[in-house]
């Protein structure tokens, strides 16, 4: 018979082996993931104006009321303006599926800050909220505030009835029909770009203001500190007139909507609102956005317009390592050089001005931030998936994260998973089967049998409504966007002339000086190309595929061919040794475009500075 002793004694020591086995150990709890969705550019093609009767046009297969833009604008701009609503869906359905919690949105979460797109994305980040209790952070990029203030605003390239274009603007005056057929023009307030004041009024409770729930929120104007901090302190501080500046050398006031949240797991979010709106021309006080540059120029007139930033950054930086929170850092902008370290060749081939060359960060817009402490940033803006690195002998490394776009090749997101103190794996996922990607087909080809009455036949290309997935779609976009824009802005006829026509084989051929020296290079690389191989692409193929590599960095390999890539590589590896400088200047642009840090799986450790592949 059990003693009462034993019997005391082995409660005691069933209280604590219950009491171990349910408390959540940090050590071997699941890690934290974070997942970073970028440059959404929501358009709510299902939404409804406030104030005015047009519905969109009805979709002849469903008969739902749909508001979008046309096929033709789609593919002359760098991002999609439809599909990305149902891609953004997908996204936030396999977030969701993961199991994760944190979601970034660092920047661009809007076509154009448009009043009835932003309700349309309030009313999905509040689903997924309640639903899910998802917490979203979100940051602006230069198409959320166009402006810092209300702007009257429209397009001309709305999809109206028989798929003609249908002009939407926000007051009388702004668009003048040409022709008797043209439709009428939509006039409604909710086209307009509402400025900083109405994207808080809308999205207020997505990190922008604090919430009862947060352990810490700040901005760069607040005064309280982390061991005093009160949710009411925080609340007398969230307006528009608590959280502006002083442009330089004028007296304008200027919203700044960066703010630092801690909701939970010893994390610390940053979102720096890096939008800078330089005046025109020298002012004195003004309200009015006509004024006021774009800012899309991004971190370079932070250093010289928005100083503040730096400082408390800074501080933000010091604050976290000496409490030991996990510092997630993200901003819409680049802050880091991300062309692989060819952007000056870049520069030299085909111009100054080209290739958004401008928007390409300064060296020291990478050290003020190395130097205010900044290890780990991620931003979007460019739609490209990309790793870029910023060594300084005095501040450390600066890793920077470009996060691709929902709406543009490759579509997909960023997860940060943290692994240790300051030690990530990062990981791209990309989208490739999005439900309903295709449920506007219908539209579109109203739009093109349109055209085609109208005799243009060199539009676009209807094959693209043959896409069988999202992926597949977002590909064909690219490759309609580089045939039907960037032929043509970035490429100057005498650059085109040099590739275009080319066959794979004549590239290399070109290097040779004599026969002789051509057949000898074929017999030692026998074994790694043909000369049917070389005849069966041409330097357009080369300039398509180079623009995919430039946006989904090795991602893009699986839709070129690891064949068909290594082709390009043994050519371009001959075109440097070539007597002509614009070869050259094209192979090495390429290779570096091919040879860049990881981007798509990997794991960066910030206490050593060291980066790991993982694919």
């Amino acid at each position: 018979m059990i003693s009462r002793w034993l019997l005391k004694h082995l409660a005691v020591v069933l209280c604590i082996l219950l009491f171990y086995s349910c408390k959540p150990l940090k050590n071997n709890s699941r890690p934290v993931e974070v997942a970073f969705l970028s440059d959404v550019h929501l358009t709510d093609i299902y939404g409804e104006f406030a104030d005015s009767d047009f519905k969109g046009v009805a979709n002849p297969q469903t008969g739902r009321n749909t508001i979008l833009r046309t096929m033709q604008a789609q593919l002359h701009s760098t991002r999609l303006f439809n599909e990305n609503y149902f891609a953004f869906l997908a996204a936030l359905d396999n977030v969701v599926a993961r199991g994760i919690r944190y979601v970034v949105l660092p920047g661009d979460f809007s076509d154009d800050g448009q009043r009835f797109n932003l309700r349309g994305l309030k009313n999905i980040l509040r689903k997924y909220t309640t639903k899910y209790g998802t917490h979203f952070m979100l940051t602006t990029g230069n198409h959320d505030p166009v402006k810092p203030f209300l702007t009257d605003a429209g397009k001309t390239d709305f999809m109206g009835a028989g798929g003609k274009q249908q002009p939407i603007y926000s007051k009388k005056g702004l668009y003048k029909t040409t022709t008797d057929s043209d439709l009428s023009i939509v006039i409604t307030q909710d086209i307009a770009q509402l400025g900083y004041e109405g994207i808080l009024e809308e999205l207020k409770d997505f990190g922008f203001y604090p919430t009862a729930q947060d352990v810490y929120w700040e901005t760069p104007f607040t005064s309280y500190s982390y061991n005093n901090y009160a949710y009411q302190k925080a609340t007398e501080k969230v307006a528009i007139a608590s959280r502006s500046y002083t442009l330089p050398n004028t007296n304008s006031l200027v919203p700044d909507l960066s703010y630092l949240v801690e909701k939970g797991d010893d994390i610390w979010f940053l979102a720096i609102d890096a939008n800078v709106y330089i005046p025109k021309t020298s002012v004195t006080d003004s309200s009015s956005s006509q004024i006021f540059e774009g800012a899309g120029t991004g971190y370079k007139n932070v250093l010289t317009h928005k100083k503040h930033l730096l400082s408390w950054i800074a501080s933000v930086t010091k604050r976290a390592r000496e409490l030991n929170k996990q510092l997630i850092v993200f901003s819409h902008f680049p802050s880091v050089e991300f062309n692989d370290n060819s952007s000056a060749l870049m520069g030299e081939f085909f111009g100054q001005d080209k290739m958004q060359l401008y928007r390409v960060p300064d060296k020291e817009v990478s050290q003020a931030l190395a130097e205010a402490g900044v290890q780990l940033h991620f931003a979007g803006h460019m739609h490209i998936n990309d790793t870029g690195r910023f060594d300084s002998d005095a501040s450390g490394s600066l890793f920077n994260i470009q996060v691709p776009s929902l709406a543009a090749y490759i579509p997909g997101y960023k997860i940060a998973t943290i692994r240790g103190n300051n030690i990530y794996e990062i990981e791209t996922v990309t989208l490739d089967e999005v439900p309903d990607f295709d449920s506007l087909f219908p539209l579109y080809a109203l739009e093109i049998e349109y055209l085609k009455q109208q005799g243009i036949t060199d539009a676009w290309d209807p094959e693209i409504l043959n896409a069988k997935s999202y992926k597949e779609f977002v590909e064909w976009h690219l490759q309609e966007l580089v045939r039907l824009r960037f032929l043509t802005s970035d490429w100057s006829p005498q650059l085109k002339e040099l590739l275009v026509k080319k066959s794979g084989l004549d590239l290399l051929k070109s290097v040779f000086k004599t026969e002789k020296e051509y057949e000898l290079f074929k017999a030692e690389n026998k074994n790694k190309i043909t000369e049917k191989d070389l005849e069966s692409w041409t330097g357009l193929d080369m300039i398509q595929d180079f623009y995919k590599l430039k946006n989904a960095d090795k991602l893009a390999i699986q839709d070129i061919g690891e064949h068909r890539f290594n082709q390009y590589v043994l050519v371009c590896e001959q075109l440097e040794k070539s007597d002509n400088l614009k070869l050259k200047l094209w192979a090495s642009i390429f290779l570096k475009i091919t040879n860049g840090l990881p981007a798509t799986h990997f794991i960066i450790d910030l206490n050593t500075n060291t980066l790991k592949n993982l694919n």
